[in-house]
């Protein structure tokens, strides 16, 4: 049986909100083992003298939970 969990994550890009999603998503694949899929949840900016100055995305990481123990279960 397979679980998935979701790890909620914000990346930020001086460049685009595609960038900035792209980012957020190779570092999670440095930690996050098993991910499956992203959801951007929310875009936004920051604005400085009427420029956009970064760009923020918050994105859900999905993934798989290892198949090893589980929590509770006793071990020999």
């Amino acid at each position: 049986m397979a679980v998935a969990s979701v790890s909620t994550i914000t990346s930020a890009s001086a460049n685009s909100w595609q960038e900035a999603a792209e980012l957020g998503f190779e570092r999670a694949n440095k930690t996050l083992r098993g991910i499956t899929g992203i959801k951007v949840i929310a875009e936004k900016a920051r604005v400085e003298d009427g420029v956009i100055v970064e760009y923020l995305v918050t994105l859900q990481v999905i993934f798989l939970l290892d198949e090893g123990s589980t929590a509770g279960e006793e071990s020999d």
